[in-house]
């Protein structure tokens, strides 16, 4: 009881005294790098997965800066659906960002070390803010898409700009709290070596297994508070397509059958995120082998295939983007 109160005092520290646990710690442990192992240690392998990752990366920049500016600058797509799926969007470009320049840069040093007060709290902490606020905005375009078919009438209403910027700014101080609590239980552990984390990131559960202390009571607080709300979500995302898809097996129009071919889109992309996480972060760190291939699909293809979902399934969107390029093309004299 004794260490779970401390843990849980971490949580109230004003910014002053956390900066002071912050320096405190930082002399208490042995342990001041981190060494990186990355995807491969085979040179081969390497500059293969240079080349193919780079390409990944590119088409996640370049994919989702296509979707933020098809849908800033196209009328008709300024339903709530699009307004999320813009910020979803942008936080991808953010969550991609945080793991594969580093990732990237990897494959063509041979020293593959890292701070471990600077750079890898720092991922760590970017890692879970943005990857939780997706999780939350997962959620509320699930609650809209609910909306909008479950109660047609009352959409507008329910679903106005106002409530849009809300539900936005929630996702945001959600994945903000969620990832200040991961980065407080992971700080205030000491560090005495080994310093090899078996990934190509800084994560909770491959770095709490390096500190010198039991971490039985941590590791369950952490994976209640991972786990726990990634399980929640994708809860929620199944009630919600379970009430969508009772709803349109009524109603035979074609502007359901298009709301559920909308929601099929949304289906793919929560169970490629949703699935590895809960399969990573529900359940003890310390009993599991590293799986950082399984951490390829939600750090990299799931931000990968974001774009194309949304856009190769959807009309409107193909169509405002055809209408972005003649524009374009017409200013551009071509």
């Amino acid at each position: 009881m004794e260490k779970l109160t401390n843990h849980l005092s971490l949580y109230f520290l004003v910014p002053s005294q956390f900066a002071a646990q912050l320096i405190n710690l930082e002399n208490a442990s042995n342990v001041k790098k981190f060494i990186l192992l990355g995807l491969s240690e085979d040179p081969g392998v390497q500059k293969i997965s240079f080349v193919l990752f780079l390409f990944f990366y590119m088409i996640i920049v370049a994919g989702n800066l296509l979707i933020i500016i098809t849908v800033t600058s196209s009328h008709p797509l300024s339903s709530p659906m699009y307004f999320f799926l813009c910020y979803l969007s942008f936080v991808d470009i953010c969550y991609s960002s945080v793991t594969a320049p580093r990732m990237l840069a990897d494959f063509l040093v041979g020293n593959k070390t890292i701070s471990f007060v600077g750079y890898c709290m720092a991922q760590l902490f970017f890692l879970h803010f943005a990857g939780a606020s997706e999780m939350f905005l997962l959620t509320v375009m699930a609650y809209d898409r609910y909306t909008a078919i479950c109660k047609p009438l009352h959409y507008t209403a329910i679903m106005n700009r106002r409530v849009c910027w809300l539900l936005v700014f929630a996702c945001w101080a959600g994945g903000f709290l969620h990832s200040i609590v991961q980065t407080l239980l992971t700080i205030q552990l000491p560090f005495c070596g080994p310093n090899t984390v078996d990934n190509y990131f800084c994560d909770v559960p491959l770095v709490i297994r390096l500190a010198c202390t039991d971490i039985y009571v941590i590791e369950w607080l952490m994976a209640s508070n991972s786990g726990l709300i990634s399980l929640f979500c994708f809860l929620v995302l199944v009630i919600s397509y379970t009430f969508v898809l009772a709803t349109i097996r009524v109603r035979f129009t074609e502007g359901h059958w298009k709301a559920l071919s909308t929601c099929a889109s949304h289906v793919m992309v929560v169970t490629i995120f949703f699935v590895p996480c809960i399969f990573i972060y529900l359940r003890p760190f310390s009993t599991f082998p590293s799986d950082k291939h399984i951490c390829v699909i939600y750090t990299v293809l799931s931000p990968v295939l974001n774009p194309l979902i949304y856009t190769l399934r959807n009309n409107e969107m193909k169509a405002s983007m055809r209408k972005l390029w003649n524009r374009c093309r017409d200013k551009l004299g071509l």
